[in-house]
């Protein structure tokens, strides 16, 4: 038989595009095919369901990229490393997806697939889409991805047909009710806004809601006088119908709505760009690369996230530097002094008494990238092969990180090499905001420590270090974890009490006189092992005594075993509408 005509370079450059294309609109069809399921599960109240949906979109992405590339290698066989090949192809796959509304979506999937077929150390503006190629969005908005509603006889009546318009998929415990409840807080807010009236002249509000775990969301902004105030609708789901369970009308209570630190909402969008940058209006503060992660498109979301360190690196000369506070055994932490991106590394050996492996703490951050935050982890993002201009990186920070790292981190002539990070949002950490910060400061901070191991707990996590040192405060005082080596699931753990001594001078031995263990945990210690001053220590114990005793613990295991989705509230109790109102059963 003659041999198979063999394809041009044109013509290969067209079958690679294609090969990535189709893959391309299998994940998005997927995608948004979960997506859509948040409505009917909020509706039945299957929050187990959602939590399941959760799940299989982030797994989504890998899924389709593994059969991408072999599809692609499979197509260009011995020219699938053919540096000229995929510059030919890049610019096919560019004309491929301008008329499309995910444009920069599809950019960020093509880098998938090029950096795993090249292992690219740093970036190649050749076979990936480094910057997007295109200067403006290539598509007008094809549909308004918000409604606009016009001035109603009065802000209650307004508020009404905003609730009127929401597809939740359950019927109204009491429209009107929550409606007169909105307004009653709106004009609370527009009396304090200079130049604001007594009412609503116009209202933008995106069209779907925004589902995630027990919660459903609506999103806008409203127009009074001189005045924009931002406003997200928080919508509960309870045993008598749907409720307004809180009104949001502070960009602050509403960026925490959107934290680094919570799970990805389920929203629908055709058009993600007009989706963000309408949420961009509303939280001026918060990165693009936070928004895009915060509906989903965590992988895009990373790309903004180089792309934005990139610009900073190139705006500014200051220096990388061993991160403030202490010194991890298991991670080293470093940060640029005027950014508020920390990287992390992971230390070739690990100081006593850690006793874990590279693969295991890689599996802690797989862990709490697939499970519910509940606003108390600080979501990571993962870089492999980075490269850095050596004179970026403090004498110290460079020799430490050659010293401990060198598995991870390498020099090559001026440059230095990253082979895999972690990127996460810098905070404060807690051993050193309470050193530092003023008393109501520290104050609000311990009793929100609290908080966050109840809310951790409640999610089915144990952080397994509750050292202050282990966990930071955000720029809006919450206090949030980021070291995930000993995080552990609730349900694995042994939660004991302290056995008592048959004789009394067993309490002064060095060893315990009883058996642990390895999943016993003993909450009594946690008095010493908090290490807070004296008066800080006293206010824990005061808001919070009952987590030094096991039976907290065990109590929320039996909860979480019985297959109660614990609620936590992305706000502040007194934003609610109804304080006194129990849990949405």
């Amino acid at each position: 038989m003659p041999a198979a005509p063999r394809l041009t370079d044109s013509r290969l450059a067209n079958v690679g595009a294609d090969e990535i294309v189709r893959a391309f609109d299998l994940l998005q069809h997927d995608f948004r095919a979960i997506t859509e399921r948040a409505p009917a599960r909020f509706g039945a109240r299957d929050w187990h369901g959602l939590a399941r949906d959760a799940s299989e979109r982030l797994e989504l992405y890998d899924r389709c990229v593994r059969p991408a590339v072999a599809g692609v290698r499979a197509a260009l066989e011995a020219r699938v490393e053919d540096r000229t090949l995929w510059s030919a192809i890049k610019a096919v796959y560019s004309g491929r997806i301008a008329a499309r509304d995910d444009w920069e979506i599809a950019e960020t999937f093509f880098n998938s697939i090029t950096r795993r077929i090249f292992t690219t150390v740093g970036v190649d503006e050749s076979v990936e889409f480094v910057d997007t190629d295109f200067e403006t969005p290539p598509t007008p908005p094809v549909r308004a991805s918000h409604g606009s509603l016009e001035r109603a006889p009065s802000n209650a009546a307004l508020f009404e047909r905003i609730l009127e318009d929401v597809p939740t998929g359950a019927p109204w415990e009491d429209l009107r009710r929550d409606a007169a409840r909105i307004a009653e807080r709106l004009e609370a807010v527009l009396r304090r806004r200079p130049g604001a009236l007594r009412t609503v002249q116009h209202a933008e509000m995106l069209r779907s809601p925004f589902y995630r775990n027990k919660g459903a969301y609506l999103v806008g902004r409203l127009f009074s006088g001189a005045q924009t105030v931002p406003v997200t609708l928080a919508l509960e789901h309870g045993a008598r119908g749907a409720y307004v369970d809180a009104a949001l009308f502070d960009e602050d209570d509403i960026s925490i709505v959107f934290s680094f630190a919570r799970s990805y909402f389920h929203v629908r969008t055709d058009r993600p760009y007009d989706l963000v940058h309408f949420l961009k209006s509303l939280m001026p503060r918060k990165r693009l690369a936070e928004l895009y992660i915060s509906v989903g498109y965590h992988r895009h979301g990373k790309t903004e996230m180089y792309r934005d360190l990139q610009r900073h690196l190139s705006a500014t000369d200051d220096r990388f530097v061993v991160a403030p506070g202490a010194r991890g055994m298991v991670m080293s932490v470093f940060v640029l002094p005027s950014y508020d991106l920390a990287l992390k590394v992971i230390r070739d050996r690990f100081d006593e008494p850690k006793n874990t492996t590279r693969e295991s703490v890689m599996d802690k951050y797989r862990l709490v990238f697939r499970r519910d935050r509940a606003g108390r982890l600080i979501d990571a993002q993962e870089f492999e092969w980075l490269r850095f201009d050596r004179e970026r990186f403090s004498p110290e920070l460079l020799e430490e990180l050659l010293r401990i790292a060198s598995e991870t981190v390498s020099v090559d002539g001026g440059t230095v090499v990253v082979r895999h990070a972690y990127a996460e949002r810098r905070v404060m950490p807690l051993d050193l905001f309470v050193r530092d910060a003023d008393e109501a400061a520290v104050g609000a901070a311990v009793r929100d420590y609290g908080m966050a191991l109840r809310d951790l707990a409640a999610s089915n996590i144990f952080p397994g270090d509750v050292l202050p040192k282990n966990f930071g405060v955000t720029r809006h005082g919450r206090v949030v974890c980021y070291d995930y080596d000993e995080l552990v699931l609730l349900d694995e753990c042994r939660f004991r009490d302290i056995p008592r001594s048959a004789h009394d001078e067993d309490e002064w031995l060095g060893e315990p006189w009883f058996h642990v263990g390895p999943a016993d945990i003993f909450p009594e210690e946690f008095r010493t092992f908090l290490g807070l001053p004296p008066p800080w220590g006293r206010l824990f114990e005061q808001q919070h005594g009952e987590l030094f005793g096991s039976a907290f613990w065990r109590s929320m295991q039996e909860r979480l075993s019985a297959g109660e989705v614990v609620t936590i509230r992305p706000y502040r109790p007194e934003l609610r509408l109804d304080p006194g109102r129990g849990e949405a059963a």
